[in-house]
Order: C-alpha cells, then sequence, then structure tokens
C-alpha cells in the first residue's frame, strides 16, 4: 500500500514539474516572439 502511494505522489510531482517547466518555456517563446516582431504598419496612413 505504502508503494502505491509513493509511486502517486511521484507521479504527481513529476507532472506538475513538466507542467512549470512547459509553461515558463511558453511565456518565454511568447516573450521573445513578441520582442523580435516586426513593427506593424500604422493604419493606412
Amino acid at each position: 500500500m505504502a508503494k502505491k502511494v509513493l509511486l502517486v505522489a511521484l507521479a504527481v510531482l513529476g507532472g506538475w514539474l513538466a507542467y512549470r517547466r512547459f509553461m515558463s518555456d511558453r511565456a518565454e517563446r511568447d516573450l521573445w516572439t513578441e520582442a523580435t516582431d516586426p513593427i506593424p504598419p500604422s493604419g493606412g496612413h
């Protein structure tokens, strides 16, 4: 019983760490994209 609880806890911890890393990478990629996007043309003037 204790082994099952430990395995479930490790699986949850691993999933949480993977999710945090994914969200961090995504935020960094969005920031990089915003910083390197060309300046959009002004409204037709």
